[in-house]
C-alpha cells in the first residue's frame, strides 16, 4: 500500500506541474488567450412542420437503403448466381482452404462488373447525368435506375417464367401481358429464385465428374484392402490433374458468362 500511495502522489505532482507549464505558455505566446476552439452542438427537437416530419423520414429511410445496399447489389445482379457456381467448385473437388473465399468473392465481383456493365452504363448515362446536370428530378432518375434493371432480371427468367406467375398468384395479382405489368416488388424476389436454381442446376452438373473419381478411388481402396486410408487423399490429386487438363477456370468462365442471355 506504501508502494500504491507514493506512486499516485508522484502522479498527481506531474499533473500538477504540467498544468503550471500550459498556463505559463498560453500567457507567453502572443495571441494564444484569443484563440477560440469551435464548438460543436447537435440537439433534438421536435418537428414544427409536416415537412420536416417527412425530410427526417426521408433520411431515415436513405440510411437504411445505404445499410442494405450490399445485399440489394448481390440479390439483383449477376453476383448470386456466380458466387454459388464458385463455392460449388470449391466443395466438388473437395478444397478446404484453397482458394480463399476472398479469393472467390473477388472474381465474383469482378465477373459480375463484366457481365453488368452494358446496364450499368445504361444507368449512368439515363440517370445519373441527367440527375447531375439538373435535367432530370429524383423520381424520373428512380424510373431511369429501375428500368435497366427490371430489364435484365425479366431476360434471365424470360425462358422459364414459373417464378413470376408463383409470385403474381400469391399476390392476388392478374396474370401479367407483359414486363411492365409485373411490379418490382414481385420481380425481385421471382429472380431470386430464379438464380439459385439456375446455380444449383450448375453445381449438380459440376458435381458428377468429381464424384466419379471418388467413387473409382473409394472402389480401389476397399478392393486393395486400404479402408483405413481416407480416400479423398487420394482422389484429390486425381481431381486438381483433371480440372488442369481440361482449363476448369475457363471453361467454367465461359459458361457462367453465357448463362447470362
Amino acid at each position: 500500500m506504501g508502494t500504491a500511495r507514493r506512486i499516485a502522489l508522484i502522479l498527481v505532482l506531474f499533473t500538477a506541474a504540467g498544468m503550471l507549464q500550459s498556463a505559463d505558455a498560453q500567457e507567453a505566446v502572443p495571441g494564444f488567450e484569443s484563440l477560440e476552439i469551435p464548438f460543436v452542438d447537435i440537439s433534438v427537437r421536435s418537428p414544427e412542420s409536416g415537412e420536416e416530419t417527412a425530410f427526417g423520414l426521408q433520411i431515415l429511410m436513405l440510411l437504411t437503403v445505404l445499410s442494405l445496399a450490399p445485399s440489394i447489389i448481390i440479390l439483383t445482379t449477376s453476383f448470386l448466381r456466380i458466387a454459388i457456381v464458385l463455392d460449388f467448385i470449391k466443395r466438388a473437388m473437395s478444397l478446404q482452404q484453397v482458394p480463399p473465399n476472398q479469393v472467390l468473392m473477388g472474381i465474383a465481383l469482378f465477373l459480375t462488373i463484366f457481365i453488368m456493365w452494358p446496364t450499368l452504363t445504361q444507368i449512368y448515362d439515363d440517370a445519373f447525368v441527367p440527375l447531375r446536370d439538373g435535367e432530370i428530378g429524383i423520381e424520373q432518375a428512380y424510373e431511369n435506375f429501375e428500368s435497366p434493371m427490371r430489364l435484365f432480371m425479366y431476360r434471365q427468367m424470360a425462358g422459364n417464367p414459373d417464378n413470376i406467375r408463383l409470385f403474381m398468384s400469391m399476390s392476388g395479382l392478374p396474370r401479367p401481358n407483359n414486363l411492365s405489368e409485373v411490379p418490382t416488388h414481385v420481380l425481385i424476389p421471382a429472380f431470386i429464385l430464379n438464380e439459385l436454381t439456375i446455380a444449383f442446376k450448375i453445381g449438380i452438373l459440376l458435381f458428377i465428374p468429381f464424384i466419379i473419381i471418388d467413387m473409382v478411388v473409394s472402389s480401389s481402396l476397399m478392393s486393395m484392402g486400404m479402408i483405413m486410408l481416407p480416400p479423398i487423399m487420394i482422389s484429390l490429386p486425381f481431381k486438381l490433374i483433371l480440372f488442369v487438363l481440361v482449363d476448369g477456370w475457363t471453361l467454367i468462365t465461359q459458361q457462367v458468362v453465357a448463362s447470362f442471355v
